[in-house]
């Protein structure tokens, strides 16, 4: 079956950006909480602070145009309208890497990643370690569709890819992920491992053998104790997604306000506080992709399709192999911080392992020289 393949570019009406403005402008504030800052959630000051510049600071145009500085397609694939980025490098031999963001990133938590990538000799590397880069914008994210029906999770996500990939003439190629995508990734390695070079993960999820909970490292306890109390604190947010992503809709796709809260949250918590975290563009790029595409609530369906499988994968009950080569980055803040052993358990040829002293969620706006070497690194022998 031949696939339909669209040029796209983003060009957001003006009315939408002036709209957006009229109702920052309306927002209903909540009182001050009443604790120290930041055990109820974002403090007031610091949401309205972000708010205030989101109206009168940010400009949209300027991700938009860096959008648009790379080529785009709408690809229809298993009823489905994907939207995609897809940079071909100047250089003979490049490696076709496809790579998936996750919530709540998108595709411009990924775009700058493409020159380094593509063209590796402008940016400090060899032409050898050159990539044909696609990025796909997940299905319900982004100007991707928006599923109608149930069925679309990590699985179905893998295969769509494999088909967008095949569609976009690429029959040997790497995959690449954080969040979601790390669950894409390994998804699209069980699947379609006769095609696949190897899969980088950021991290792999992996966990402990539960038949022996005691032979723990020092680290692999730290790990866990990290884990538990990220459960305990800020885990409602995707409990939520699981059971009432259509209820949480409702609020986040007519407030910005309160769509910024939610994802600004986690942009800030998740992303290393050595570093000074995340800027307020990089997260309002985010945040106004969500708001400008509608997306809040289909984004948050991925975790009532497929959440529960991802809890298997991390607490290390299910440990169904994926025997294609792997490399992991392990960036200091990021939770989960699966050590090399738990990750052999589901991942039997891992062929390269990096833990880095900074960074945290959000590599590729973190620290993205650290990604891009050890993409280079990892992908270099398996070309």
């Amino acid at each position: 079956m031949s696939v339909e393949i669209q040029p796209f570019r983003v060009r957001v009406p003006e009315s939408d950006l002036a709209d957006l403005r009229t109702r920052l402008a309306g927002t209903r504030w909540p009182e001050a909480e009443p604790g120290p800052g930041g055990t109820q959630g974002v403090p007031l000051e610091a949401m309205r602070d972000l708010c205030r510049y989101w109206a009168d600071g940010y400009r949209w145009r300027a991700a938009e145009a860096r959008l648009n500085a790379v080529p785009q397609f709408l690809v229809d694939v298993d009823g489905l309208t994907l939207h995609v980025l897809h940079a071909r490098s100047p250089h003979a031999g490049a490696l076709p890497l496809v790579l998936t963001h996750g919530w709540p990133g998108s595709v411009l938590e990924l775009v700058d990643l493409v020159g380094p990538l593509t063209d590796p000799t402008s940016h400090g590397g060899a032409a050898e370690d050159a990539f044909d880069v696609v990025i796909p914008s997940l299905p319900g994210y982004g100007f991707s569709a928006k599923p109608t029906a149930p069925g679309w999770g990590v699985e179905r996500i893998a295969a769509a890819w494999a088909r967008l990939m095949a569609a976009l003439g690429h029959t040997r190629y790497g995959a690449a992920g954080s969040d979601w995508g790390t669950s894409v990734s390994s998804a699209l390695g069980a699947l379609d491992p006769g095609h696949m070079a190897g899969i980088h993960l950021v991290p792999p999820l992996a966990g402990p053998d539960p038949a022996a909970p005691d032979e723990l490292t020092d680290a692999e306890r730290r790990a866990l104790e990290q884990l538990r109390e990220r459960g305990r604190t800020s885990s409602a947010y995707s409990e939520v997604h699981r059971t009432a992503p259509q209820t949480l809709g409702y609020a986040l796709l007519d407030s910005p306000a309160g769509l910024c809260a939610w994802l600004g949250e986690k942009l800030l918590a998740w992303s290393d506080p050595a570093l000074g975290g995340l800027t307020r563009d990089q997260i309002l790029d985010q945040v106004t992709l969500y708001w400008l595409t509608g997306t809040a609530a289909s984004a948050a369906r991925l975790y009532a399709e497929s959440i529960d499988r991802v809890a298997g994968w991390i607490n290390g009950t299910d440990t169904e192999p994926v025997r294609v080569p792997v490399g992991a980055s392990i960036f200091a803040a990021e939770v989960p911080r699966p050590s090399r052993r738990w990750a052999a358990r589901r991942y039997p040829d891992i062929r390269y392992w990096a833990e880095h002293g900074r960074g945290g969620h959000f590599p590729a706006l973190e620290v993205p020289e650290l990604l891009v070497a050890d993409l280079r690194a990892f992908f270099r022998p398996l070309r």
